[in-house]
């Protein structure tokens, strides 16, 4: 036998085994798997080949689709339990499973309209609480003076502990017209409120733009991106190019509450304010860095102030670390949310979906934010304010924004400078 039919053995010995092994730990499905068996092992598969921590949280990955294919499933729903259960495992609240009807609804949120209370929310990862991370502006979360951070405590009284994410925001949502009531606790006091909310239509348009000319020689554009849509970059090039026709000799983007959604979206904005750079680098699993740079067909290149808060995340802060290391821009307002994890939709069979992280980013200084946030380079603090303040004297974020631009050197004595 020659040396390399020998080497060759002990893999055809493993084949053997795993073989076997699947024959004895599930002999009824070794030859054909139920539709809902299916779907659970297309699940695993996505995951196994996609999932950005290549050890599973420290797990036997295989093993786990062993246990699983040991359940009975003789429904969707039941494949569905199950699968949400086999997710669970990773302990990563942003990779979960997506009922088609959940599916179709985060799909809707980054291209159309929807109904509801106007909330985007997230797990925390620390204490696995439901938290809120900002209200849609013109919401009715918004004029109830829901804020980012504040924790939900419970959904038309059922307990938040006992909802997945997509359980929850599924509760939340609903027809124009009807109720829903959330207990909140306030993360500034720690005070609990219920609110009870009638649905209605959200707007989703990504960009409201208007000219400051508080200052008639030094006019100021103002834009504010709700959230990163598919038609965010085009609607803010559109404004941008307006503000410019209008005579704007500086910028504000205004990136407060802003969830996040499309990387792409963020990539495509990043390019309209920078030249030749890179805009963010992507880790995946085997820990290879990639990176999305911008081509240097920037619109502008007139001074910019990024106004961010702890609701600004995600892609939001992918924008703003590409802004900010660069020098582009300078930040100014609170520490952003800290999401530095990057996740992609896979469709299912039947209309479901999976969300999974696939990798993490890092911003052109190589500075991870996950947990911790980007720290602006000028810091205010600031109460809460409506959507109808934003922009107005009570707007002390705005206010420090137009005199940083307007002076440059003269800055509130309220405001504390950093070197980031």
């Amino acid at each position: 036998m020659s040396r390399e039919s020998m080497k060759k053995i002990p893999y055809l010995l493993f084949a053997i085994i795993l073989f076997l092994s699947t024959l004895f730990l599930n002999p009824a499905n070794a030859n054909a798997y139920t539709e809902e068996e299916k779907l659970l092992l297309q699940s695993w598969r996505l995951v196994n080949e996609a999932y950005v921590d290549d050890s599973f949280n420290n797990q036997n990955w295989w093993f786990i689709r062993q246990q699983f294919l040991k359940k009975p499933l003789h429904s969707k729903d039941e494949a569905y339990e199950a699968i949400s259960e086999m997710l669970a495992t990773l302990d990563d609240p942003y990779t979960r499973f997506l009922p088609p009807r959940q599916y179709q609804n985060l799909q809707i949120t980054t291209s159309g309209e929807l109904s509801g209370i106007g909330l985007q929310i997230s797990i925390n990862p620390e204490d696995k609480h439901l938290e809120v991370v900002s209200p849609l502006p013109n919401s009715p979360a918004e004029a109830a003076g829901i804020q980012p951070r504040d924790q939900i405590l419970t959904i038309d009284g059922i307990d938040t502990e006992t909802l997945t994410l997509d359980e929850a925001a599924n509760k939340i949502r609903g027809k124009i017209g009807t109720l829903v009531t959330l207990e909140i606790k306030s993360k500034k006091e720690g005070i609990i409120k219920e609110y009870q909310l009638k649905r209605d239509r959200l707007s989703l348009s990504s960009v409201t733009a208007r000219l400051d000319t508080s200052n008639p020689d030094y006019p100021i554009g103002y834009l504010r991106l709700n959230q990163f849509s598919g038609n965010a970059s085009k609607d803010l090039a559109h404004e941008l190019a307006k503000l410019d026709q209008k005579g704007a000799k500086a910028y504000i983007l205004d990136l407060r509450n802003n969830p996040g959604g499309l990387l792409q979206a963020g990539i495509e904005i990043a390019r309209l304010w920078l030249p030749p750079s890179t805009i963010v680098y992507t880790v995946n699993r085997q820990g290879i860095f990639g990176s999305y740079d911008a081509t240097g067909n920037q619109l502008t290149d007139a001074p910019l102030v990024v106004l961010v808060n702890q609701g600004s995340a995600s892609a939001s802060e992918i924008l703003a670390g590409a802004l900010q290391d660069n020098q582009r821009a300078t930040l100014i307002g609170e520490t952003t949310f800290g999401k530095g994890l990057i996740q992609s939709l896979f469709e299912l069979p039947d209309g479901a979906g999976i969300a999974i992280t696939v990798a993490k980013y890092e911003t052109p200084n190589h500075k991870d934010i996950n947990k911790k946030g980007i720290t602006p380079n000028v810091e205010v603090t600031q109460d809460p304010i409506s959507y109808f303040e934003i922009g107005t004297e009570k707007d002390l974020q705005y206010q420090a924004a137009i005199a940083f631009l307007t002076e440059n050197d003269s800055l509130p004595t309220m405001i504390s400078q950093n070197d980031n």
